[in-house]
């Protein structure tokens, strides 16, 4: 059974005609839609639903996983994330900053893995903070059916205002807002859920911008001391979804990625891999998603012990 998000159906019904032409014999796949309080509610409590896998924000999955607990069900959650991506001082910092900011921007900032928090020596802050704001320039918000747009808009009104908080917060608690803002890009509709591309700087580790979630296109560059100083930092929210390290030595980036608690590390910029167990840690979530690992998530073990019967 499945129940997609009430804001974006469409593609789940693309999915239901494709299973249905396959082949697939009636009830094997089962599609329902509406609003998560009432429909997903009662999927997460009906005595003959046995698990639930639930991808949403970290409040709507202590709801899930709260209403399921009273049938005793197994759940999986991939929840919120705050990803940290670590340029290391001998990273190629125009390769990494670039890579950062695409992998930020990515779906207008509306992807769960974003990596929204840039960590950078103290040292080459300066560095970072200029080639983050000439990689901005290339996002350019508008139709998405246009060619020449490279950011398309927010899903909907209510995430536009929550983003423009998040923008304007950041404001008031001090950051520098070094390229877009809160304001309605120049040259999109006036009605479109548009966002400029925007990047903070001298951002605290601390700071609202940098603990929740956003989804939007909003990087926030924070600087470090020295590598026991960026892990912390990385480590420091309650989620634990994705995150980066960029390195000149693979080696080197691989140890610092173990260090961080995470479901997901991109070393310099690693592709994702759909065989690959992906979920996060700590609020992110629990339980694993695609390749075998996500198949094993909806699976039980069954032990049968025999006696020999008895011969006639």
């Amino acid at each position: 059974m499945l129940k997609p998000s009430e804001v974006a159906p469409l593609n789940a019904f693309s999915l239901a005609e494709i299973i249905h032409a396959a082949g697939v014999p009636p009830g094997v796949f089962n599609l329902i839609t509406g609003y998560g309080p009432v429909v997903g509610e009662a999927l997460a409590t009906h005595p003959e639903v046995d698990m639930v896998s639930f991808t949403g924000s970290t409040r709507a999955g202590t709801r899930v996983s709260a209403l399921a607990s009273a049938g005793v069900k197994r759940v999986a959650l991939e929840l919120g994330g705050k990803s940290a991506a670590i340029i290391l001082d001998d990273a190629d910092f125009s390769i990494a900053v670039k890579g950062v900011v695409g992998n930020c921007f990515l779906n207008s900032g509306q992807t769960c893995t974003a990596h929204t928090r840039m960590l950078v020596p103290e040292s080459r802050y300066e560095e970072a903070a200029k080639l983050a704001v000439e990689a901005a320039k290339y996002y350019r918000p508008g139709d998405p059916m246009a060619p020449e747009t490279t950011l398309g808009p927010l899903a909907s009104k209510m995430q536009l205002d929550r983003v423009r908080d998040y923008i304007n917060r950041g404001i008031a608690e001090g950051a520098q807002l070094l390229c877009g803002g809160a304001t309605l890009p120049d040259g999109v509709d006036a009605d479109g859920y548009y966002v400029a591309p925007t990047v903070f700087g001298q951002v605290k580790w601390d700071a609202t911008i940098a603990r929740e979630e956003i989804f939007g296109p909003v990087l926030s560059i924070i600087s470090y001391r020295d590598e026991d100083d960026a892990v912390r930092i990385a480590n420091s929210t309650v989620y634990g979804l994705a995150g980066g390290v960029w390195s000149a030595s693979d080696e080197h980036a691989e140890s610092v990625a173990r260090r961080l608690r995470t479901g997901q590390v991109d070393i310099n910029g690693g592709p994702f891999n759909m065989y690959a167990p992906f979920g996060g840690y700590k609020q992110s979530g629990n339980g694993r998603e695609l390749g075998k690992y996500g198949l094993e998530e909806f699976l039980e073990y069954k032990a049968l012990q025999f006696k020999p019967a008895p011969k006639a």
